[in-house]
Protein backbone atom coordinates (compact mmCIF):
# COMPACT_ATOMS: atom_id res chain seq x y z
CA UNK A 1 0.00 0.00 0.00
CA UNK A 2 1.21 3.51 -0.52
CA UNK A 3 0.76 6.30 1.78
CA UNK A 4 -0.92 8.98 -0.05
CA UNK A 5 -0.21 11.74 2.54
CA UNK A 6 4.06 10.82 2.06
CA UNK A 7 4.01 10.57 -1.56
CA UNK A 8 2.45 14.42 -2.03
CA UNK A 9 4.93 15.18 0.62
CA UNK A 10 7.60 13.42 -1.06
CA UNK A 11 7.22 15.65 -4.25
CA UNK A 12 6.36 18.67 -2.06
CA UNK A 13 9.86 18.83 -0.52
CA UNK A 14 11.65 17.38 -3.70
CA UNK A 15 9.87 20.31 -6.54
CA UNK A 16 8.66 22.66 -4.59
CA UNK A 17 12.33 23.98 -2.28
CA UNK A 18 13.82 24.29 -6.12
CA UNK A 19 11.86 25.86 -8.29
CA UNK A 20 11.22 28.62 -5.09
CA UNK A 21 15.07 29.46 -5.42
CA UNK A 22 13.97 29.42 -9.34
CA UNK A 23 11.60 31.96 -8.91
CA UNK A 24 13.24 33.46 -5.98
CA UNK A 25 15.94 34.11 -9.12
CA UNK A 26 13.60 35.42 -11.60
CA UNK A 27 11.83 37.73 -9.68
CA UNK A 28 14.96 39.14 -8.50
CA UNK A 29 16.19 40.08 -12.24
CA UNK A 30 12.65 41.33 -13.49
CA UNK A 31 12.23 43.96 -10.38
CA UNK A 32 16.34 44.39 -9.26
CA UNK A 33 15.76 47.62 -11.78
CA UNK A 34 13.42 48.76 -8.93
CA UNK A 35 16.41 48.83 -6.71
CA UNK A 36 18.68 49.57 -9.68
CA UNK A 37 16.97 52.81 -10.33
CA UNK A 38 17.81 54.70 -6.94
CA UNK A 39 21.27 55.18 -8.61
CA UNK A 40 20.50 54.61 -12.34
CA UNK A 41 17.87 57.44 -13.12
CA UNK A 42 20.21 59.77 -12.07
CA UNK A 43 23.46 58.71 -13.78
CA UNK A 44 21.66 58.37 -16.96
CA UNK A 45 19.20 61.37 -16.50
CA UNK A 46 15.94 58.81 -17.08
CA UNK A 47 12.75 60.80 -15.94
CA UNK A 48 10.08 58.81 -13.64
CA UNK A 49 8.07 58.65 -16.88
CA UNK A 50 10.51 57.22 -18.56
CA UNK A 51 11.65 54.49 -15.63
CA UNK A 52 8.03 53.83 -15.42
CA UNK A 53 7.48 53.21 -19.18
CA UNK A 54 11.08 50.88 -19.00
CA UNK A 55 9.62 48.64 -16.09
CA UNK A 56 6.56 48.02 -18.09
CA UNK A 57 8.18 47.10 -21.66
CA UNK A 58 9.00 43.37 -19.86
CA UNK A 59 5.37 42.45 -19.90
CA UNK A 60 4.95 43.77 -23.92
CA UNK A 61 7.48 41.28 -24.65
CA UNK A 62 6.15 38.57 -22.26
CA UNK A 63 2.55 39.04 -22.60
CA UNK A 64 3.04 38.24 -26.24
CA UNK A 65 5.33 34.68 -25.95
CA UNK A 66 3.51 33.49 -23.23
CA UNK A 67 1.22 31.36 -24.37
CA UNK A 68 3.47 30.17 -27.88
CA UNK A 69 5.57 28.97 -25.02
CA UNK A 70 3.99 27.43 -22.85
CA UNK A 71 2.45 25.25 -25.91
CA UNK A 72 5.70 24.34 -26.60
CA UNK A 73 6.91 23.64 -23.22
CA UNK A 74 3.75 21.20 -23.28
CA UNK A 75 5.38 19.28 -26.61
CA UNK A 76 8.99 19.52 -25.27
CA UNK A 77 8.68 18.27 -21.46
CA UNK A 78 8.92 21.00 -18.96
CA UNK A 79 12.07 19.78 -18.41
CA UNK A 80 14.22 21.71 -21.54
CA UNK A 81 12.13 24.55 -21.66
CA UNK A 82 12.42 25.54 -18.13
CA UNK A 83 16.20 25.35 -18.57
CA UNK A 84 15.81 27.50 -22.05
CA UNK A 85 14.13 30.13 -20.52
CA UNK A 86 16.21 30.26 -18.01
CA UNK A 87 19.09 30.55 -19.35
CA UNK A 88 18.15 33.34 -22.22
CA UNK A 89 16.39 35.65 -19.29
CA UNK A 90 20.16 35.26 -17.44
CA UNK A 91 21.87 36.24 -20.45
CA UNK A 92 19.72 38.67 -21.20
CA UNK A 93 19.37 40.42 -17.33
CA UNK A 94 23.34 40.35 -17.82
CA UNK A 95 23.01 42.79 -20.17
CA UNK A 96 21.37 45.20 -19.05
CA UNK A 97 24.99 46.53 -17.33
CA UNK A 98 25.29 48.22 -21.30
CA UNK A 99 22.08 49.91 -20.82
CA UNK A 100 22.93 54.12 -21.38
CA UNK A 101 20.29 55.46 -23.10
CA UNK A 102 16.34 55.24 -22.69
CA UNK A 103 15.95 53.66 -25.98
CA UNK A 104 18.45 51.24 -24.92
CA UNK A 105 16.72 50.53 -21.54
CA UNK A 106 13.33 49.60 -23.60
CA UNK A 107 14.73 47.40 -26.18
CA UNK A 108 16.55 45.13 -23.23
CA UNK A 109 13.35 45.47 -20.61
CA UNK A 110 11.63 44.16 -23.73
CA UNK A 111 14.00 41.33 -24.46
CA UNK A 112 14.05 40.08 -21.02
CA UNK A 113 10.17 39.65 -21.29
CA UNK A 114 10.59 37.67 -24.14
CA UNK A 115 12.96 35.65 -22.80
CA UNK A 116 11.22 35.42 -19.64
CA UNK A 117 7.29 34.55 -21.22
CA UNK A 118 6.34 31.07 -20.17
CA UNK A 119 8.22 30.78 -16.82
CA UNK A 120 5.38 31.86 -14.44
CA UNK A 121 2.54 29.76 -16.05
CA UNK A 122 4.94 26.79 -17.08
CA UNK A 123 5.59 26.57 -13.63
CA UNK A 124 1.63 25.94 -12.36
CA UNK A 125 1.27 23.82 -15.43
CA UNK A 126 4.23 22.21 -14.05
CA UNK A 127 2.71 21.68 -10.74
CA UNK A 128 -0.62 20.20 -11.97
CA UNK A 129 1.25 17.34 -13.20
CA UNK A 130 2.30 16.43 -9.60
CA UNK A 131 0.11 18.26 -6.83
CA UNK A 132 -3.38 16.92 -6.50
CA UNK A 133 -5.88 19.25 -6.61
CA UNK A 134 -6.65 19.87 -2.56
CA UNK A 135 -3.31 20.35 -2.13
CA UNK A 136 -2.35 22.89 -4.60
CA UNK A 137 -3.42 26.73 -3.12
CA UNK A 138 -0.83 25.49 -0.23
CA UNK A 139 1.56 24.71 -2.78
CA UNK A 140 0.88 27.49 -5.26
CA UNK A 141 1.57 30.11 -2.20
CA UNK A 142 4.71 27.90 -1.14
CA UNK A 143 6.09 28.60 -4.72
CA UNK A 144 5.22 31.91 -4.60
CA UNK A 145 6.53 33.05 -1.70
CA UNK A 146 9.40 33.20 -3.84
CA UNK A 147 8.38 36.52 -5.12
CA UNK A 148 7.79 37.86 -1.65
CA UNK A 149 11.06 36.38 -0.35
CA UNK A 150 13.03 37.79 -3.46
CA UNK A 151 11.78 41.67 -1.58
CA UNK A 152 12.75 39.72 1.95
CA UNK A 153 16.58 38.88 0.51
CA UNK A 154 16.53 41.05 -2.88
CA UNK A 155 16.97 44.61 -0.72
CA UNK A 156 19.51 43.81 1.47
CA UNK A 157 21.48 42.06 -1.51
CA UNK A 158 20.95 44.82 -3.97
CA UNK A 159 21.67 47.58 -1.54
CA UNK A 160 25.50 46.10 -1.00
CA UNK A 161 25.74 45.66 -4.55
CA UNK A 162 24.84 49.18 -5.18
CA UNK A 163 27.66 50.02 -3.29
CA UNK A 164 30.36 48.71 -5.28
CA UNK A 165 30.25 51.63 -7.69
CA UNK A 166 33.75 51.89 -8.55
CA UNK A 167 34.91 48.49 -8.39
CA UNK A 168 36.50 47.26 -12.28
CA UNK A 169 34.96 50.84 -13.44
CA UNK A 170 31.46 50.11 -12.96
CA UNK A 171 28.73 51.63 -11.30
CA UNK A 172 26.74 49.86 -8.53
CA UNK A 173 23.50 49.38 -10.48
CA UNK A 174 25.96 47.45 -13.37
CA UNK A 175 27.34 45.26 -10.29
CA UNK A 176 23.41 44.83 -9.59
CA UNK A 177 22.12 43.60 -12.89
CA UNK A 178 25.46 41.77 -13.40
CA UNK A 179 25.43 39.56 -10.47
CA UNK A 180 22.02 38.79 -10.17
CA UNK A 181 22.18 37.91 -13.60
CA UNK A 182 24.54 35.00 -13.33
CA UNK A 183 22.52 32.61 -11.05
CA UNK A 184 19.95 31.96 -13.49
CA UNK A 185 22.60 30.91 -16.07
CA UNK A 186 24.15 28.14 -13.36
CA UNK A 187 20.52 26.89 -12.39
CA UNK A 188 19.46 26.86 -16.22
CA UNK A 189 21.68 23.97 -16.50
CA UNK A 190 20.94 22.04 -13.32
CA UNK A 191 17.88 22.21 -14.19
CA UNK A 192 17.80 19.76 -16.78
CA UNK A 193 19.42 17.28 -14.42
CA UNK A 194 17.58 17.97 -11.23
CA UNK A 195 13.59 18.36 -12.73
CA UNK A 196 11.62 15.26 -14.09
CA UNK A 197 8.78 15.98 -16.63
CA UNK A 198 6.04 13.88 -15.23
CA UNK A 199 5.87 11.38 -12.24
CA UNK A 200 6.23 8.43 -14.38
CA UNK A 201 9.61 9.38 -15.16
CA UNK A 202 10.96 10.34 -11.79
CA UNK A 203 13.25 7.63 -10.42
CA UNK A 204 13.72 9.38 -7.12
CA UNK A 205 9.91 7.85 -6.89
CA UNK A 206 9.50 4.27 -6.01
CA UNK A 207 7.87 2.38 -9.05
CA UNK A 208 4.46 1.87 -6.35
CA UNK A 209 4.81 5.73 -5.64
CA UNK A 210 5.20 6.63 -9.29
CA UNK A 211 2.23 4.53 -10.56
CA UNK A 212 0.02 6.02 -7.87
CA UNK A 213 0.61 9.14 -8.26
CA UNK A 214 0.32 9.28 -12.28
CA UNK A 215 -2.94 7.52 -11.55
CA UNK A 216 -3.88 9.71 -9.24
CA UNK A 217 -3.05 12.84 -11.42
CA UNK A 218 -4.13 10.95 -15.03
CA UNK A 219 -8.08 10.59 -13.00
CA UNK A 220 -8.06 13.92 -11.71
CA UNK A 221 -7.43 15.10 -15.80
CA UNK A 222 -9.82 12.78 -16.76
CA UNK A 223 -12.48 13.85 -14.23
CA UNK A 224 -11.91 17.54 -15.67
CA UNK A 225 -12.38 16.73 -18.87
CA UNK A 226 -15.23 14.88 -18.02
CA UNK A 227 -16.78 17.35 -16.05
CA UNK A 228 -15.72 20.69 -18.27
CA UNK A 229 -14.94 19.31 -21.38
CA UNK A 230 -12.48 22.31 -22.46
CA UNK A 231 -10.34 22.13 -25.17
CA UNK A 232 -7.56 24.22 -25.89
CA UNK A 233 -10.16 26.14 -28.48
CA UNK A 234 -12.38 26.26 -25.57
CA UNK A 235 -9.68 27.50 -23.03
CA UNK A 236 -8.89 30.76 -24.98
CA UNK A 237 -12.37 31.52 -25.81
CA UNK A 238 -14.37 30.52 -22.24
CA UNK A 239 -16.28 33.40 -20.72
CA UNK A 240 -15.24 31.57 -17.64
CA UNK A 241 -11.21 31.84 -18.50
CA UNK A 242 -11.57 35.35 -19.51
CA UNK A 243 -13.68 36.51 -16.30
CA UNK A 244 -10.34 35.05 -14.41
CA UNK A 245 -7.73 37.03 -16.69
CA UNK A 246 -10.07 40.31 -15.94
CA UNK A 247 -9.42 39.31 -12.41
CA UNK A 248 -6.16 38.71 -12.46
CA UNK A 249 -5.33 41.77 -14.30
CA UNK A 250 -6.44 44.02 -11.75
CA UNK A 251 -4.51 42.28 -9.14
CA UNK A 252 -1.40 42.50 -10.86
CA UNK A 253 -1.57 46.15 -11.88
CA UNK A 254 -1.07 46.63 -8.09
CA UNK A 255 1.19 43.66 -7.24
CA UNK A 256 3.55 45.37 -10.16
CA UNK A 257 2.90 48.76 -9.62
CA UNK A 258 4.34 48.21 -5.66
CA UNK A 259 6.78 45.79 -6.53
CA UNK A 260 8.72 48.37 -8.70
CA UNK A 261 7.94 51.69 -6.97
CA UNK A 262 8.36 50.33 -3.09
CA UNK A 263 12.04 51.76 -2.91
CA UNK A 264 11.00 54.91 -3.89
CA UNK A 265 8.07 55.66 -2.25
CA UNK A 266 9.74 54.31 1.00
CA UNK A 267 12.87 56.39 -0.16
CA UNK A 268 10.13 59.38 -0.29
CA UNK A 269 9.00 59.84 3.62
CA UNK A 270 12.19 58.30 4.37
CA UNK A 271 14.93 60.40 3.55
CA UNK A 272 17.29 57.55 4.15
CA UNK A 273 20.27 56.60 2.05
CA UNK A 274 20.04 54.29 -0.94
CA UNK A 275 21.44 51.05 0.78
CA UNK A 276 19.18 51.43 4.04
CA UNK A 277 15.83 52.04 1.91
CA UNK A 278 16.72 49.05 -0.03
CA UNK A 279 16.98 46.72 3.55
CA UNK A 280 13.85 48.96 5.15
CA UNK A 281 11.91 48.11 2.08
CA UNK A 282 12.10 43.63 2.75
CA UNK A 283 9.24 44.10 5.87
CA UNK A 284 6.65 44.21 3.75
CA UNK A 285 7.93 41.80 1.49
CA UNK A 286 8.36 39.88 4.71
CA UNK A 287 4.66 40.42 5.75
CA UNK A 288 3.51 39.30 2.87
CA UNK A 289 5.88 36.18 2.86
CA UNK A 290 3.62 35.07 6.38
CA UNK A 291 0.27 35.99 5.06
CA UNK A 292 -0.05 34.58 1.97
CA UNK A 293 1.21 30.99 3.35
CA UNK A 294 -1.76 31.63 6.73
CA UNK A 295 -4.27 32.42 3.81
CA UNK A 296 -3.66 29.53 1.52
CA UNK A 297 -3.44 27.06 4.06
CA UNK A 298 -6.89 27.66 5.18
CA UNK A 299 -8.25 27.64 1.78
CA UNK A 300 -6.84 24.16 1.38
CA UNK A 301 -8.66 23.01 4.75
CA UNK A 302 -12.11 24.82 4.06
CA UNK A 303 -11.58 24.42 0.06
CA UNK A 304 -12.83 27.56 -0.31
CA UNK A 305 -10.85 30.17 -3.20
CA UNK A 306 -13.43 33.30 -4.02
CA UNK A 307 -13.47 34.47 -0.47
CA UNK A 308 -10.09 33.89 0.06
CA UNK A 309 -9.05 35.81 -3.12
CA UNK A 310 -11.57 38.58 -2.14
CA UNK A 311 -10.80 39.15 1.47
CA UNK A 312 -6.77 39.08 0.78
CA UNK A 313 -7.61 41.70 -2.06
CA UNK A 314 -9.77 44.21 -0.02
CA UNK A 315 -6.96 44.08 2.39
CA UNK A 316 -4.95 44.88 -0.38
CA UNK A 317 -6.70 48.10 -0.95
CA UNK A 318 -7.67 49.55 2.50
CA UNK A 319 -3.25 49.14 3.09
CA UNK A 320 -2.75 51.05 -0.26
CA UNK A 321 -5.71 53.45 0.61
CA UNK A 322 -4.34 54.23 4.37
CA UNK A 323 -0.81 54.79 3.07
CA UNK A 324 -1.96 57.56 0.18
CA UNK A 325 -3.76 59.16 3.45
CA UNK A 326 -0.85 59.29 5.23
CA UNK A 327 1.83 59.75 2.78
CA UNK A 328 -0.11 63.34 2.28
CA UNK A 329 -0.53 63.99 5.99
CA UNK A 330 3.01 63.28 6.64
CA UNK A 331 2.64 60.52 8.62
CA UNK A 332 6.03 58.28 7.52
CA UNK A 333 5.42 55.21 10.24
CA UNK A 334 1.61 54.64 9.69
CA UNK A 335 2.27 54.95 6.16
CA UNK A 336 4.92 52.60 6.21
CA UNK A 337 3.03 49.49 7.95
CA UNK A 338 0.27 50.23 5.76
CA UNK A 339 1.88 49.24 2.82
CA UNK A 340 3.26 46.49 4.71
CA UNK A 341 -0.86 45.39 5.06
CA UNK A 342 -1.02 46.12 1.24
CA UNK A 343 1.80 43.89 0.38
CA UNK A 344 0.23 41.36 2.55
CA UNK A 345 -3.11 41.61 0.90
CA UNK A 346 -1.98 41.56 -2.64
CA UNK A 347 0.00 38.55 -2.16
CA UNK A 348 -2.04 36.56 -0.81
CA UNK A 349 -4.34 36.62 -3.14
CA UNK A 350 -2.10 34.47 -5.17
CA UNK A 351 -2.56 30.64 -4.01
CA UNK A 352 -6.31 30.60 -3.52
CA UNK A 353 -6.49 32.50 -7.13
CA UNK A 354 -4.02 29.97 -9.14
CA UNK A 355 -6.37 26.95 -7.79
CA UNK A 356 -9.08 28.27 -9.85
CA UNK A 357 -7.89 27.65 -13.16
CA UNK A 358 -6.04 24.46 -12.56
CA UNK A 359 -9.92 23.20 -11.10
CA UNK A 360 -11.34 22.67 -14.53
CA UNK A 361 -8.64 23.09 -16.66
CA UNK A 362 -6.26 19.97 -17.85
CA UNK A 363 -4.21 19.00 -20.38
CA UNK A 364 -3.25 21.04 -23.27
CA UNK A 365 -6.08 23.72 -22.64
CA UNK A 366 -4.42 24.29 -19.07
CA UNK A 367 -1.46 25.31 -20.52
CA UNK A 368 -3.15 27.45 -23.14
CA UNK A 369 -5.59 28.75 -20.36
CA UNK A 370 -3.04 29.33 -17.96
CA UNK A 371 -0.92 31.12 -20.03
CA UNK A 372 -3.34 33.18 -21.15
CA UNK A 373 -5.00 33.83 -17.90
CA UNK A 374 -1.05 35.16 -17.13
CA UNK A 375 -0.60 37.08 -20.38
CA UNK A 376 -3.43 39.09 -20.15
CA UNK A 377 -2.92 39.74 -16.47
CA UNK A 378 -0.04 40.10 -16.77
CA UNK A 379 -0.33 43.85 -19.39
CA UNK A 380 -1.62 44.61 -15.57
CA UNK A 381 2.14 44.93 -15.42
CA UNK A 382 2.88 46.95 -17.84
CA UNK A 383 -0.18 49.41 -16.24
CA UNK A 384 0.98 49.74 -12.73
CA UNK A 385 4.73 50.84 -12.93
CA UNK A 386 3.62 53.15 -15.71
CA UNK A 387 0.51 55.01 -14.18
CA UNK A 388 2.27 55.48 -10.79
CA UNK A 389 5.42 57.16 -12.94
CA UNK A 390 3.15 58.85 -15.13
CA UNK A 391 1.04 60.34 -11.83
CA UNK A 392 4.43 60.71 -9.82
CA UNK A 393 5.25 63.27 -12.78
CA UNK A 394 2.47 65.00 -13.05
CA UNK A 395 2.16 65.74 -9.25
CA UNK A 396 5.51 65.05 -7.98
CA UNK A 397 3.60 63.06 -5.27
CA UNK A 398 2.83 58.89 -4.82
CA UNK A 399 -0.03 59.17 -3.12
CA UNK A 400 -2.81 59.73 -6.10
CA UNK A 401 -1.18 56.53 -7.89
CA UNK A 402 -1.55 54.67 -4.89
CA UNK A 403 -5.07 55.48 -4.88
CA UNK A 404 -5.17 54.17 -7.88
CA UNK A 405 -4.30 51.41 -7.14
CA UNK A 406 -6.31 50.70 -4.61
CA UNK A 407 -9.33 51.08 -6.72
CA UNK A 408 -8.19 48.11 -9.00
CA UNK A 409 -7.85 45.55 -5.83
CA UNK A 410 -11.26 46.79 -5.38
CA UNK A 411 -12.29 45.89 -8.36
CA UNK A 412 -10.54 42.85 -8.29
CA UNK A 413 -12.35 41.91 -5.02
CA UNK A 414 -15.96 42.76 -6.46
CA UNK A 415 -14.88 40.19 -9.48
CA UNK A 416 -13.59 37.87 -7.17
CA UNK A 417 -17.21 37.60 -5.16
CA UNK A 418 -19.32 37.53 -8.20
CA UNK A 419 -17.42 34.99 -10.25
CA UNK A 420 -18.20 30.86 -9.78
CA UNK A 421 -15.99 28.63 -8.45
Amino acid sequence: MVDENAVVAKVTKRIIPYIFICYIVNYLDRFNVSFAALEMQGDLGFSPMVYGLGASMFFIGYVFFEIPSNLIMARVGPRIWIARIMITWGAVSTCMIFVNTSFGFYLLRFLLGVAEAGFFPGMIFYLTHWIPAKERARAFALFLTSTSLAGVFGGPISGALLKMGGVAGLKGWQWLFLVEGIPALVLGGVTLAYLSDYPDRAKWLSPAEREWLSDKMQKENEEKQQSHGFTLLRALTHPKVWRLCLLYFSIVISFYGVAFWLPQIVKSFSGLGNAMVALISAAPYLAASISMVLVANHSDRSGERRWHVALSAFAGCLGLGLSAYFLKNNFPLPAFFSLCLAASGIWSTLGPFWSLPTAFLSGTAAAGGIALVNSVGNIGGFVGPYVIGYVKEATDAFTSGLLVLAATLFIAGALALSSKE
